[in-house]
């Protein structure tokens, strides 16, 4: 009965009895790890979502800051190599950066020797607030993760990894498959 209650608390088990109860030919295994990856998803992002905004930063903000950071001195990129960092939208890398540089974090520079060319570079206050933001991120993914061994936090990358390019297989080249969510 104690094991009955605790997978039914599992909201995503209770999603899956009720399609095995209402429709028993689909095979609902799917939902088992894509659901379960949702809802996982949801709650981290509002954590990061927090934490970043009560630092007075957007989450796209941030993904700016960590880029440049992550650069290395002078801590600095074009629009194009931030937006092609993978975390932030060619279409919304202005917009950023333009918010950013009025908070006083970057500043653009010319390039000297190609004036067409602009990069953006972190000041020192937004050294100093992505080196505080991204120690305070990490302790909280930390505490995220707390639940899971060493070891199974290994597993769990490798297998998300795996998950992530069988995704980006089933996609094919005509692009991601549509459809309704469960």
């Amino acid at each position: 009965m104690a094991r009955r209650s605790a997978e039914r608390s599992d909201a995503v088990a209770g999603i899956v009895e009720d399609w095995r109860r209402e429709r028993p030919e689909l095979d609902t295994s799917p939902l088992e790890v894509l659901a379960r990856l949702h809802r996982t998803f949801l709650r981290y992002s509002a954590r990061l979502t927090a934490s970043v905004e009560s630092h007075g930063l957007s989450v796209a903000g941030f993904d700016v800051l960590t880029a440049l950071r992550r650069a290395g001195r002078p801590y600095r990129r074009t629009a194009g190599q931030l937006a092609d960092s993978g975390l932030i939208s060619s279409a919304g890398v202005t917009l950023r950066i333009d918010r950013l540089e009025k908070d006083g974090l970057i500043v653009r520079e010319r390039d000297a020797e190609d004036r067409r060319v602009v990069r953006s570079r972190l000041t020192e206050e937004g050294l100093a607030r992505i080196d505080t933001l991204f120690a305070e991120h990490l302790e909280n993914e930390r505490r995220m993760l707390a639940g899971l061994s060493p070891a199974e936090c290994r597993q769990l990358a490798r297998l998300l990894s795996k998950l992530e390019r069988s995704i980006t297989e089933a996609d094919g080249p005509g692009g991601a498959e549509r459809g309704p969510s469960a």
